[in-house]
Parts: structure tokens; sequence; C-alpha cells
């Protein structure tokens, strides 16, 4: 299934206009930056474990699963998205997937100062959705929070008892 990008505002589409589905949302900077760390450290610690000496063989291999450990932190840091389709929404953060059908999400919210937004669902909870986090793109952040709540508001009912939404909202 091909994901395609929210485009920009100012991009053609109307200002509130959800973008069309599939769309993946994923704090890119940070993944590329994450994944492009793990792979100069493991790198530069295999070039280390061999090029020691002095160092026995079990020595090295110690080094090479330290190296190979982090960078798997690293690349499970780097996992979190959320993909929005026609059935609803998939929210991938560190070790957990979730799939919520548009009717569970009730509200979008990335307020100043949060680390990533926060989906409120129709179960009275409310669940992060790391795969839109303003860390290094702030703007790419707030543009994407505001596509998936364009999504949300569009194909959502935006109540716990499934009536449709306001008119005013």
């Amino acid at each position: 299934m091909p994901s395609k990008t929210p485009p920009d505002d100012g991009g053609g589409r109307a200002h509130g206009a959800p973008p069309p589905l599939p769309v993946t949302f994923r704090p890119r900077r940070t993944r590329l930056l994450l994944l492009v760390a793990g792979f100069v450290m493991l790198a530069v610690i295999a070039c280390l474990a061999l090029l020691l000496d002095a160092a026995e063989p079990a020595e090295q291999a110690g080094f090479l699963v330290v190296a190979v450990i982090v960078d798997g932190v690293l690349a499970l840091l780097a996992r979190p998205k959320v993909v929005a389709d026609h059935g609803g929404v998939t929210v991938v953060n560190l070790t957990r997937v979730r799939r919520l059908t548009w009717p569970e999400i009730l509200a979008v919210n990335l307020r100043p100062g949060d680390p990533w937004v926060f989906l409120d669902l129709s179960d009275g909870t409310s669940m992060p959705a790391l795969g839109i986090q303003p860390g290094i793109a702030r703007h790419s952040a707030i543009r994407d929070a505001r596509a998936l709540r364009a999504l949300v508001d569009a194909h959502g009912t935006g109540t716990e008892s499934g009536a449709p939404p306001a008119a005013g909202r």
C-alpha cells in the first residue's frame, strides 16, 4: 500500500482540509539522525574492535555485541509513526502497535510543551502518538497534527455515542 506524506498547507490544499489517504506521519529528521548515528557508531566500534591488537577475540566480540545492542535501541527509537487510511489510524510507538478506527478518536492534541501528539479516545483514555513530535522539526509536527486533526474531523464521528458531530465544530 503506497503511503504519502501530507502536503504543506500552502501546497494547493485548503487550510484545514484533510490530506488524501493513505498518509504516513513520522518524525523524518529525528529518524534520519538516529539511523545515521546508529550506523556510524556501529561502523566505528567495529573498526576499533578489529584494530585493537591487544584485545582478545572475546573482547572484540563484546565490543561488537554492545554496538549492535546500542544500534538496535537507536533503531527502536526511530520506529514511531502514525498511518492513517480509510479504515482508521495505526499508531506505531516504540514497542506497541495499536489500530484505531476513526470513531474511536475524539481529538488530536499537540499543546505547547508536549513532547508528541496525544489522541483523546472514546473510552476516556488518552494515547500518545510518538510519530508526530515537535523535537527537531516543530513546524512539520504542527502541520502533521493539523492534518491528522482534519482527518479525524472528516472521518470520525467526534462523539462517544457515535452521533454526528455538531456543525459548528
